[in-house]
């Protein structure tokens, strides 16, 4: 009589969306401002009620801007999620899903590069209704041609990430000062839109599975469907917000200052890279978890694990405020050394060896809880040392290096098989301790320029009998997707 083992596919406990995405985002989120009733100026939140006028201004444009940018995230959510089932619905092989893969990437890196360029100098209202655009006729050709095209999708869709990885930060952030709103405000922005992205993102997954669920064929409303309608929905808000007064520079003009205030500061240099080795540990951990989670035959539910992982997140950026406008009050710099150590080591851990899945599940979600903190601080790091109408080709410029080794990285595993998977996470973790480095030497970067000046300042008040001269702002420049299991297993 033969001997039948029964498996059961391994699944997060209950209890854990209750204390990630409950208990613990919510509960950081509601406690924050009761820490700060005891200033007087503190910055207004997206949960006060009673507010002056210039308050509520400020309100009704960041709650604008957090609903589209929240649309936006479904409609990005909802591809990534969405893309490899769909790839395997209409018969694409394992050789022709690497492709597709590179083929974004590929365009990411020799197009996406340059949109934010574009998208500084025709105004980047534009370039976020061509995002928007992008997705509706990816929809559209989804929904009404059998068989479309991969290579065709594949590079609508990543040139649509590219823009979302830049536009909508640099849009909010030239209306925010085009409107007069105090700086201070930007922060809680900032860790807003990493939150509701998160949000978006695990919405995005339940619109999907419940559309796939409900059948691709008989049913009216696909998630090509859903993504037609929210594109629609998206144009429809973009082009109902103020109206965007492009660059008055010209080219030329736009070039010198690029030339000056992005390649000429060796700070701005330090901060892109730093963004660069975070994009690229991103972008791989998303490719690699499903294999890693699932080595050696192991079952395991993986859409109920995508939501813990966002809940880290989320979780990640609600300490945000606590850290750098609450009552930790630590410098931007000294956090996000030891956070991108924290990374580092959680990929190099990874990479040594599969672990069980209770450890891995523990890890992924600390990495994300690393990357709900590290996305707000960078933006504000950016706020601090690029210009408003430089920040959009400073930061599409910066994801050019991660998009280039994430496409060499996916040409050796996939198609020549040269390395594995480990290689990969270990490459990741490298690029995060490099980027740990490059914001210590930031931060002593900025320590010396601020003791040079002191003792500057000092000689000349002594020995030149100068009148002290007050510094300008010092905190701102002066131009005042489910993993691919089937690919990578």
């Amino acid at each position: 009589m033969g001997l039948v083992i029964e498996s059961e596919a391994w699944e997060p406990n209950q209890l854990l969306y209750l204390f990630i995405l409950i208990i613990s985002c919510f509960l950081s989120i509601s406690c924050l401002p009761r820490r700060q009733t005891n200033s007087n100026n503190r910055a207004p939140t997206l949960f006060d009620q009673s507010l002056p006028s210039s308050s509520s201004s400020f309100l009704r444009f960041q709650r604008r801007f957090l609903l589209l940018y929240s649309l936006s995230s479904v409609m990005e959510g909802l591809w990534s999620v969405f893309g490899e089932y769909d790839l395997a619905y209409y018969g694409v092989n394992k050789e022709k899903m690497v492709l597709s893969l590179c083929v974004g990437y590929a365009a990411a890196l020799f197009i996406g590069t340059f949109l934010g360029i574009l998208s500084d100098l025709i105004g980047h209202k534009k370039v976020c209704l061509m995002y928007c655009i992008l997705h509706l006729f990816v929809g559209m050709w989804k929904r009404f041609f059998a068989h479309p095209s991969v290579w065709l999708a594949s590079i609508c869709l990543s040139l649509a990430s590219s823009i979302f990885s830049f536009s909508f930060e640099t849009w909010m952030v030239v209306e925010h000062d085009k409107l007069g709103h105090r700086q201070d405000t930007l922060n809680d922005t900032f860790w807003l839109m990493t939150f509701t992205e998160s949000v978006s993102f695990v919405g995005s997954q339940m619109m999907a599975n419940w559309l796939v669920h409900r059948g691709m064929e008989t049913s009216v409303i696909s998630p090509s469907t859903a993504a037609v309608l929210l594109a629609i929905l998206s144009i429809f808000f973009v082009t109902r917000v103020s109206k965007e007064v492009p660059q008055a520079s010209a080219f030329k003009d736009y070039g010198r200052d690029f030339t000056a205030y992005i390649f000429g500061d060796k700070r701005v240099w330090i901060l892109a890279w730093a963004q660069a080795s975070v994009q690229f540990s991103i972008a791989v951990f998303w490719i690699l978890w499903a294999p890693t989670i699932v080595a050696d035959g192991r079952e395991v539910k993986l859409g109920l694990i995508y939501p813990c992982l966002l809940g880290g997140r989320m979780l990640g950026s609600t300490a945000f405020p606590w850290f750098f406008t609450g009552p930790l009050s630590l410098r931007t710099e000294d956090c996000l050394v030891y956070v991108f150590m924290v990374m580092g080591i959680v990929l190099s851990i990874l990479a040594y060896d599969y672990q069980e899945i209770g450890l891995l599940v523990t890890l992924f979600c600390l990495f994300h809880a690393c990357v709900g903190l590290i996305l707000p601080s960078l933006a504000r790091l950016r706020t601090m040392y690029v210009p408003d109408k430089l920040r959009g080709g400073m930061i599409s410029l910066s994801l050019a290096p991660a998009n280039a080794a994430i496409l060499f990285f996916l040409l050796q595993r996939g198609y020549y098989q040269n390395i594995e998977n480990s290689t990969i996470l270990a490459f990741a973790a490298l690029g995060l301790f490099s980027g740990a480095g490059c914001l210590h030497l930031l931060k002593l970067w900025d320590g010396g320029l601020i003791v040079f000046k002191s003792i500057i300042r000092g000689f000349a008040d002594r020995y030149l009998e100068l009148e002290p001269v007050s510094d300008v702002n010092p905190q701102r420049h002066e131009m005042v997707p489910c993993g691919w299991n089937r690919t990578f297993s």
